[in-house]
This record gives C-alpha cells, structure tokens and sequence, in this order.
C-alpha cells in the first residue's frame, strides 16, 4: 500500500465579505491530515463543488445551516477515492460522495459518505445533474410547486445548474411553454438551442416584467426562482391565478448591503391566490431513490443534457466560487483537484 499523505492543502475563510466576497476573504493553507480512526474512512478529493448558498454561510447570521468558522477549513459537496478505510462497507479504491469539500483530502466518519459508481457517471456528475443541484430541480418543481401537465413555467437564473434541469424537467413532463431567463446572449441561446426551452432573454438587456410578458402573454403557472428581487416581482405580475412559485434562491441579493426594493407587488399575492414556498433540498429526500433513477434514464437517453463549467485546481477554488457569483459559469461549477 502506498504512504498516506500526511499533509494537505485547505480553504479557510479569514474575512467575513461585507458585500461582494473578495479574494483577500479565503487562504489556501497547509494541514496535517490525520490517520482514519475506527469507521473513518481518509478520502482523496478529486472534485469539489462551489454553490450559491455557501455565500450566506459567510455571514455570521443564525440559519438553517451553520455559518462557516473563521480560520478552519470549509466543507460543501465532494466526490473522492477512499485511500485507507476503517469503516465497513468502504475499500480502498472506492469512489464516495461526502460533505467535506474545499480540501485535498478529508476524514469522515463513513456513515456520512455514499458510494458513486464512476461507471454509471462521471464523478463530476454526482456533484450536479445527479447530486444537490438535480435533487432541487426536480424537488422543487414537482413537489413544491404541484407542477401539472399544461403548466407554464418560468425558470430565472436558468442556465444555471439547478435552472437548466427545472426547465428540461418541466418540458419532459409536458409543460405548455418553458420560459427562461439568463445573463448573457450565449446563455440565452443555449437555452434555446440545446434545452429546448420555448422562449428566453437576457434580463440585462431590458426590464424583466416587460420582456417576460412578451415571452408569455398568456401568463404563467408556475415560477422558480433562483433570482428574487427584480425577477420575483416580475413573475408575481405574470402569474396566473393560483399560480405557484417556489423559492430557491435569491442570488441577486446575497452581496447586497442595503435591501431590496423588489417585490413592490406582494398584495397580487391575494387577489390571484398565489402560493409562493420557500424550497430547502433537504427536505425531500425521501425522492432520491426515484431521483436518480428517473433523470439517470433521460440522461442515457439524451432526453436531458447538462453543462459542466471545470476549473482546474485547489488553488482556484476561491477564484471559481467568486466567478460563479459573478454569473460566470454555465451549468454546474466544478474545481477538479486531480485524481
């Protein structure tokens, strides 16, 4: 067996952000990792992930998640190989799914780890399309928004890695119309042209409410919102009667100082009999099992495509979280650490 590694390299966050994150918030530094202790398992990272809600883990601010510590390692979403394992189930060479990204390599207690076939997906994949991200979509829209056949459904934020597959989902499942909103021309056209999207625009290139009733003069049945503010207020007008949105995220206000002025129209939401329900994934898992065996078959079928965005390397995991807040990314943003 080959020597364990006895050192390796960690994410901490140093500066709480005020406002947008900077790169002088994060350190890159040099850690000891200990040997596997009874049901441990040491893993190699390979790929870590970098989401939106990990810029409100950076406020020292009670939620449903604990805040990340300042001067100690980061954690979020990771795929890895097991390098030395005490615990049943786990050996050496097995490929896992755990928590504690951010980092080279980690220990864990094997029952917080799943085992990944790297057979059936790339390794990356469990990170997105069949990982968090997948979950939300298809959580979000078929349970928490009672999605039905016939439905229209908006989608902001939509070339992102949970938008894309909401959208797709909800064509698959026989939508009505499919509209998405993104912040680039090329974003825009690759909802087009590659999900199959009905319609879609830049928000950047003119007021959302006005280029959403363009692209649904009919009105809305459903919202999923990535976006809030702007966005949010733009569906509210556009929703039909007892219309639903859930609410995922709201990335337009996670770097803002002061509040926002969006949504001014909340009081639509009793003359339409709106229901508008805030989504944590972690609420739906009982659906994995049907999950992932559902969108594995439409990903084999080609029914269902989706975008990896790759940076290459821990040294820029800072740089690849704080380009996802800046929109940067298309689809899933991925660090690969290297096998």
């Amino acid at each position: 067996m080959s020597e364990l590694p006895t050192t390796g390299r960690e994410w901490h966050l140093v500066a709480r952000p005020h406002g947008w994150p900077t790169p002088e918030d994060f350190a890159l530094r040099e850690a000891a990792v200990p040997e596997p202790g009874p049901g441990q398992i040491l893993v190699r990272n390979t790929h870590m992930s970098v989401d939106p809600y990990m810029r409100g883990r950076m406020n020292d601010v009670k939620s449903y998640v604990p805040p990340f510590q300042l001067d100690q390692p980061m954690d979020g979403g990771a795929v890895g190989r097991v390098l030395a394992s005490n615990a049943e189930g786990f050996t050496v060479g097995d490929h896992v799914l755990h928590g504690l990204g951010w980092r080279e390599y980690a220990v864990l207690d094997g029952k917080r780890a799943v085992q990944v076939d790297p057979e059936l997906a790339p390794l990356s994949a469990y990170l997105g399309v069949l990982g968090m991200p997948g979950l939300t979509a298809y959580a979000g829209l078929l349970e928490v928004t009672s999605f039905k056949e016939g439905d229209a459904v908006f989608v902001s934020g939509a070339a992102g890695a949970v938008g894309s597959l909401v959208g797709q989902i909800a064509k698959l499942k026989g939508a009505s119309r499919v509209i998405g909103s993104a912040g680039s021309d090329e974003k825009v056209k690759l909802l087009l042209e590659e999900y199959g999207f009905d319609a879609a625009f830049n928000y950047k290139t003119g007021p959302v409410a006005e280029q959403l009733k363009e692209a649904a003069p009919d009105g809305i049945d459903v919202y999923f919102d990535n976006v809030g503010g702007e966005h949010l207020e733009a569906a509210i007008n556009s929703l039909n009667v007892h219309g639903r949105a859930t609410i995922c995220g709201m990335i337009a206000q996670y770097n803002a100082t002061e509040p926002s002025p969006a949504p001014r129209n909340l009081a639509m939401v009793i003359g339409k009999r709106l229901r508008l329900q805030g989504l944590l994934v972690s609420d739906h898992a009982a659906l994995q099992p049907q999950f992932v065996q559902e969108v594995a078959g439409w990903i084999r079928s080609g029914e269902l495509k989706y975008v990896e965005t790759v940076v290459d390397g821990i040294d820029n995991a800072a740089e690849a979280f704080l380009g996802l807040l800046r929109g940067e990314n298309t689809g899933k943003m991925i660090v690969a650490l290297g096998d």
